[in-house]
């Protein structure tokens, strides 16, 4: 697991001077010789938006778009060949391409990224099950959900795996998934035969699985539980990193959070986790660099959320 001081430090310099519309293109460190290295690269709460923002639209005019961020995954993957690409969830809903396509079109772009997994957010129940049944057949990459239960919905958890292990430049990483809580937020109908269990209770599972039996040394939660909240009874990516330990990585969603940089929960005798998300609509694409010794042990990091803009319309 992680090295909380060296990763602290690497970050602290890697992070420095990094704003919404500063976000740099370009990785600044030195790889240490010997070292493998792994590439994290992340998005969540696309929303169906296959366009860059137009202009006029505000804050992010101009910003996003299926192909440029097409073009800027391919680029990191020409500099970086060991990675993943990883989403957090609500591809679903936000532009007229999902009311033709119904979500067909996002799997299809996905799956040409070259996804590696993605979590189920609760858009991708505005359909129904039947509906994200439908289109689930587009998705090379498989679903990632822990807490949601899909034994009385089996047409759609025939997709889902409840974790999933990777293995990249030599290094075993581990994947589980995190879902939102669906009261007052998807209607009973909507995920008929799904049933939400506590995320707190199924990350220990998770990490005990993923650690302990499948001996994994990098741990990832996809989650789409939401960043935080005022209520501190309300379940989130902070009350489960405080309460759960073994995460290495949060990739977050559902609040639209945009994280320059990853927040490090610290706990007192037991490692940090990482938590990153970078707002919605595909406008910044967040990317973290891992360093491993021989032995598997993460030693650093580094991270550089990259905006996703008109240089990347010709690369």
């Amino acid at each position: 697991m992680l090295d909380r001081k060296l990763f602290l430090k690497q970050v602290a310099l890697a992070g420095a001077g990094i704003g919404l519309i500063g976000l740099k293109p370009v990785m600044s460190y030195s790889r240490t010789p010997g070292m493998k290295m792994i590439t994290i690269m992340h998005t969540n709460d696309t929303h169906a938006r296959i366009d860059p923002f137009p202009r006029g639209s505000g804050r992010f005019e101009e910003l996003g778009g299926a192909a440029r961020r097409m073009a800027l995954i391919r680029k990191i993957r020409e500099e970086s060949p060991f990675n993943l690409l990883l989403d957090a969830g609500d591809t679903f809903q936000g532009t007229p391409y999902f009311n033709y396509y119904k979500g067909a079109l996002d799997f299809k772009l996905m799956s040409m990224m070259g996804y590696d997994a993605s979590t189920i957010g609760n858009h991708e129940f505005d359909n129904g099950v039947d509906g994200f049944v439908e289109v689930a057949p587009n998705a090379t990459f498989p679903f990632v959900s822990s807490n949601y239960d899909f034994r009385g919905a089996p047409s759609m958890g025939r997709f889902v795996k409840e974790e999933m292990v990777k293995f990249v430049n030599g290094v075993k990483v581990g994947i589980f998934g995190l879902g939102v809580n669906f009261q007052n937020l998807v209607l009973p109908h909507l995920h008929q035969g799904v049933i939400y269990y506590d995320p707190v209770l199924v990350a220990r599972q998770m990490v005990r699985r993923l650690r302990q039996e499948q001996k994994c040394d990098l741990v990832i939660c996809l989650s789409h539980i939401g960043y935080t909240y005022n209520d501190p009874n309300r379940v989130s990516d902070t009350v489960v990193a405080n309460q759960v330990d073994g995460i290495d990585l949060i990739i977050g969603g559902h609040t639209h959070t945009l994280l320059d940089e990853p927040v490090i929960v610290e706990k007192t005798g037991k490692s940090p986790t990482m938590i990153s998300q970078v707002g919605h609509a595909g406008v910044v694409l967040g990317r973290i660099d891992f360093e491993f010794d021989k032995t598997n042990r993460l030693r650093r990091a580094w991270t550089a959320n990259q905006r996703i803009d008109s240089q990347y319309d010709k690369a």
